[in-house]
């Protein structure tokens, strides 16, 4: 049976959060025909060289002295979260990267971005098109959105802040604090064939477009014949 082809997703961010951070951009990769599985050698190996790449980077400093993550922490405090607790994804990342544990192998098309957003030090996220329900917006919170998750095995709904800076469809939140948690709703899992990469920087110099064609070039040798789109920074 053939499907029929998705309909091209959109992205909006909203004016309060453009007036929030105006430095903000993003860009967003589209992917079909993908093919994931467990954690590979190969995406270990990247994984690896990230870390390596990443110290490198910053050169004994510590994530947050880095003027990106600098800038996101000015992001997160504008909105009122605070960031040596609430860190953004790419800090946090970063942080256990350079920790004895280092990584954690995940499955191949989350071990790929997350040696993009590690050898960057961008935020970048993945999420499964076919699990989206309309298109995704970045909006401060009212507090009455669901953000469906997980505790102790069990179904938990809960509700940002209001004034938060989230990801959303549809049907509810997909990211809370902009890229610090995401829900499992839309997670990329080893089923996943069809997924929107999302990479997000924090003005002119966030390196968007070289971290982009990267994780493009990935998409494409770790499952040929994957249709890959990568679109402009907004």
């Amino acid at each position: 049976m053939t499907l029929p082809p998705h309909a091209p997703l959109t992205l909006t961010v909203s004016d309060e959060v453009r007036a929030l951070a105006p430095g903000f951009t993003h860009l967003a990769i589209e992917a079909h025909g993908l093919v994931n599985g467990p954690s590979t050698d190969g995406s270990s190996a990247l994984l690896d060289e990230a870390a390596r790449r990443l110290a490198v980077r910053l050169d004994g400093r510590a994530p947050h002295e880095d003027p990106h993550m600098a800038a996101w922490r000015a992001a997160y405090t504008a909105f009122g979260a605070k960031p040596s607790r609430t860190r953004n994804s790419a800090e946090a990342l970063a942080k256990r990267a350079l920790a004895d544990g280092g990584l954690p192998r995940i499955n191949t098309l989350v071990d790929l971005y997350n040696a993009i957003s590690v050898a960057h030090l961008i935020p970048v996220g993945g999420e499964d098109l076919d699990l989206i329900k309309g298109d995704m917006r970045l909006v401060r919170a009212t507090g009455a959105e669901d953000f469906v998750t997980a505790a102790a095995g069990e179904t938990v709904v809960e509700h940002p802040e209001a004034g938060e800076v989230v990801w959303c469809d549809d049907e509810g939140v997909t990211c809370r604090r902009w890229n610090w948690r995401q829900g499992p709703r839309t997670r990329l899992t080893e089923e996943s064939v069809n997924a929107i990469f999302l990479l997000e920087g924090m003005g002119p110099d966030a390196g968007l477009e070289a971290a982009g064609a990267e994780l493009a070039e990935l998409l494409e040798k770790f499952s040929p014949g994957a249709r890959v789109t990568v679109h402009a920074p907004r």
